[in-house]
């Protein structure tokens, strides 16, 4: 079944890349920001942050829609609605006038990520989702590679204003092409081979019906394990955006030239993209999920504080590297801890509620380091902080590990590994 593969996949891979380089060109962008209008780190951090407040109201009701509506049609109009958000940010003459904008996109792109997770669903077999669901997710570094780079030379010729309305035009262009490639529904998909179509349709439909009926959010709110996911994510993503929104303003301490700085600030997310890929590969074929959360998250906190001991822009960069595969090394392995401890029956409902309220640090991370960038005139105190969230999100896992069974967690043949279940 390859037509699926290259017809769904790569453009849900473009289409989150768009959103994401919206969380990537503010951190790029930001020193530029601060000198223009004249503002503090802390509420630099505002601006960064608050996208994840915003990012938070259409996580359930998202959900919702793209299954009980449509996925393609919703996410068409997330992505004209956040691109012209987008666009409207490099019009704005105050602070406030930024904040509005910015929550206003985290609305629009907020509904985008479980309403892809349901469009998968609808594509690809239990079997084969994780690798779909892997394939799409790495999106993200890829993303920080390519935008950091591209921001910082747009900013060699233009305004940070005018390069927001530049980067604003391509996911409604891509909107396009996402609802003439995209079906909902194996069904609707005239240029599947029917033979195909009807193999794909019977493994779904025998899947749809072997599983258990959901409880909701009413249920998942109840596990104390979902609440054990839920912080540990939380920390997590206060250390991971905090780290993404500032490692720009920290390499842009190496250079004036913001084309060389966008290029610099690429060389980390490179890292990134193989520590994730590589931790991700080496959980599968030992079947531990824990250890392969854990370390890397020890990792990025043990670099983070090494690096403020640190003045050769040659070792801080090395250690920006190593901090950002420990970042985002765990999402392979994390994602596949929920269905190793929740009911299977709370599964969907308890990672929807970890994705939702856990993406919160987001605003965390990158509000109190600017907070402390502003109390201590240095970045120091702010690593530190993203350090602590981080080695607390660890604790946390290994906590959560206890309550996997022993079966998850033992080491299986490398010839016939079971996937990971990045859902």
């Amino acid at each position: 079944m390859k037509s699926k593969w290259l017809r769904i996949i790569p453009v849900a891979f473009v289409m989150y890349m768009l959103a994401y380089m919206d969380r990537i060109n503010i951190g790029v962008l930001m020193p530029y920001i601060q000198k223009d209008l004249n503002i503090s780190a802390s509420a630099a951090g505002d601006i960064a942050g608050i996208f994840f407040i915003g990012y938070l109201l259409l996580q359930i009701p998202g959900g919702i829609l793209a299954t009980k509506w449509s996925a393609k049609k919703f996410i068409f109009i997330l992505m004209i609605l956040w691109g012209l958000a987008a666009m409207a940010s490099g019009f704005v003459q105050t602070e406030g006038q930024l904040k509005l904008v910015r929550f206003l996109l985290g609305v629009a792109e907020g509904g985008v990520w479980p309403a892809v997770l349901v469009l998968l669903a609808n594509w690809f077999t239990l079997q084969e989702r994780a690798r779909a669901n892997a394939f799409w997710m790495a999106c993200l570094p890829v993303s920080a590679i390519l935008m950091a780079p591209i921001t910082g030379m747009l900013l060699h010729h233009f305004s940070w204003k005018t390069v927001l309305i530049l980067e604003g035009i391509p996911p409604i262009a891509w909107a396009f092409v996402w609802y003439a490639m995209i079906k909902d529904k194996p069904v609707e998909a005239e240029w599947m081979v029917e033979k195909e179509k009807h193999q794909l349709l019977q493994l779904l439909a025998a899947e749809q019906s072997q599983s258990s009926k959901s409880e909701g959010y009413a249920a998942a709110f109840k596990n104390k394990s979902v609440w054990g996911l839920v912080m540990m994510y939380f920390l997590w993503m206060t250390g991971f955006y905090g780290y993404t929104m500032w490692v720009p303003s920290v390499v842009s301490e190496f250079t004036n030239d913001p084309s060389v700085m966008g290029g610099l600030t690429a060389i980390p997310f490179t890292c990134a993209l193989i520590g994730m890929i590589v931790n991700s590969s080496w959980s599968d074929r030992r079947m531990n999920r824990i250890q392969h959360v854990v370390i890397p998250l020890f990792i990025a906190a043990c670099t983070m504080v090494i690096g403020q001991f640190v003045e050769t822009p040659v070792l801080k960069m090395i250690l920006l590297s190593i901090t950002a595969i420990g970042v985002y090394a765990p999402y392979g392995p994390l994602w596949a801890i929920p269905t190793a401890i929740i009911p299977a029956e709370v599964a969907g409902a308890a990672m929807g509620l970890q994705n939702a309220i856990g993406n919160l640090g987001g605003y965390n991370g990158p509000k109190f380091f600017g907070v402390l960038k502003d109390l201590t005139g240095n970045y120091h105190a702010g690593f530190y902080f993203l350090a602590l969230s981080l080695a607390l999100a660890g604790v946390s896992t290994l906590l959560l590990g206890k309550a996997i069974p022993k079966k998850e967690i033992s080491t299986v043949p490398t010839s016939n590994p079971k996937t990971v279940n990045s859902n």
